[in-house]
């Protein structure tokens, strides 16, 4: 973790920054609450957030309907304890002192709630585990 801020800071990246990276965001949010720093962007983000990834975190009982895509910034990756890739290919600057981890999940784009529920379920796993990591290195 860096030593600027006593919050580990997590960026989510995909391309569209509209479905799973604001999910991941939503999760960590809804799970790590305060104690995480959240951040999502995208390559090239999308106008809206998908609208099937807005209904099916609501069915999990986390709104992103407020949610809005970002551009991905040098910033914003320097700014993060942890930047989590899925499928952004070479688009995500490396800086040293970072943990990159690259998710490898469906892109929900152009599909249904139903489509999207099974990625979702995905998504909060890899999140319930990222925020037990996080946890476990605050302690240690």
């Amino acid at each position: 973790m860096s030593s600027t801020t006593p919050l580990a800071s997590v960026l989510f990246v995909c391309v569209h920054n509209a479905g799973r990276s604001q999910m991941a965001a939503g999760f960590l949010r809804h799970l790590a609450g305060d104690r995480v720093e959240v951040r999502s962007a995208g390559s090239l983000p999308a106008d809206r957030v998908n609208p099937a990834a807005v209904q099916a975190m609501k069915e999990a009982g986390v709104d992103i309907s407020g949610a809005e895509p970002k551009i991905l910034t040098t910033e914003a990756v320097q700014a993060s304890d942890y930047v989590i890739t899925m499928g952004c290919g070479d688009a995500c600057p490396v800086f040293p002192g970072r943990t990159y981890l690259d998710w490898t999940l469906e892109d929900p784009a152009g599909k249904g709630v139903e489509a999207v529920r099974p990625i979702r379920d995905q998504i909060r796993e890899r999140v319930e585990a990222l925020v037990a990591e996080i946890d476990a290195r605050r302690r240690g």
